[in-house]
């Protein structure tokens, strides 16, 4: 049952999404109320394995989550078409300190951000294909700690996402894989990474509303980038600005303001796929139709 209109006037939505920044650049204007008629947005920060549960619990209206993880909530929740992260040349890597042959990981331990994550998807598939024998011991790190536990010999490799691509050979490590080169080459679709989700109980007009606001926000970053720009840093972990620039220009395209035909492919191939290999539970018909726009 949709909540009353009322109810909604009365309260803003709570959304979550990671400090990184695509997700600042994205949705600034919306979280300081600089969009037209946009829902009021009250805003928590929280790295994408906590997303992922929150997901799970049904604990905030909207929330940016892995696609890894819609086979287990679109019950509850509504893919938007708008503001989430996929594209090309942008997977996640598999680093090591001396990089090597795949099939040198078979038995090590590997650290990944989350078991939910669409890197870890993307991850047991690349090893299925790739790594005889299968990986060891997984380890669930914060993205930020998976480098330095490479580097120290904590782990034996590590998959990261996001900004590391910039920056892992500060750490001295090499890159053992590239997932998304291998989904693209074994697929032909983009990269399906990071998605908005919005509880459907909240009903189809507010659901409009929001996805109006969302693709709105994203194009008036996309003008006006330097009014984001101070959001972004402040919340980019001290982040060296011209790395975040990259990260924004990686992650934030043309699958950001409209996931469209190709996008809406690459999500439905990967959870297909996955479902196939046993990896997610499969999906129902009609689990991925778009929010309907006026």
């Amino acid at each position: 049952m949709s909540e009353s209109e009322e109810d909604l006037v009365n309260r803003p939505l709570n959304i979550a999404y990671s400090p990184c920044p695509n997700d600042t650049f994205v949705f600034e204007a919306l979280a300081h109320g600089r969009v037209p008629d946009a829902p009021e947005m009250a805003v928590t920060f929280a790295d994408i394995d906590i997303t992922n549960g929150m997901a799970e619990r049904g604990e905030f209206d909207v929330l940016k989550v892995s696609y890894a993880v819609l086979p287990w909530v679109l019950d509850e929740y509504a893919l938007l078409p708008c503001g989430g992260a996929l594209g090309r040349g942008c997977g996640p890597l598999v680093l090591t300190r001396e990089g090597g042959p795949a099939a040198g990981l078979a038995g090590k331990t590997v650290a990944v951000p989350s078991e939910r994550s669409t890197a870890y998807l993307l991850f047991r598939l690349w090893a299925a294909a790739e790594v005889p024998g299968g990986v060891g011991e997984i380890v669930v790190l914060p993205f930020h700690e998976i480098m330095p536990a490479v580097r120290d010999g904590k782990v034996d490799a590590g998959l990261v996402i996001h900004e590391a691509r910039f920056t892992y050979q500060n750490y001295g490590l090499a890159c053992l894989a590239d997932m998304g080169e291998h989904w693209e080459a074994t697929t032909g679709l983009p990269i399906p990474l990071g998605a908005i989700i919005a509880k459907r109980s909240l009903g189809e007009e507010t659901l409009r509303a929001l996805t109006a606001a969302i693709r709105t926000s994203v194009r008036m970053a996309w003008d006006e980038p330097e009014v984001s720009r101070p959001y972004v840093l402040e919340h980019s972990q001290e982040m060296d600005p011209a790395v975040a620039d990259q990260h924004i220009g990686l992650y934030v395209n043309e699958f950001t303001a409209d996931l469209g035909e190709h996008g809406y492919a690459a999500v439905r191939g990967l959870l297909t796929r996955a479902a196939a290999e046993g990896l997610v539970p499969p999906l129902g018909r009609d689990a991925l139709n778009a929010v309907q726009m006026p």
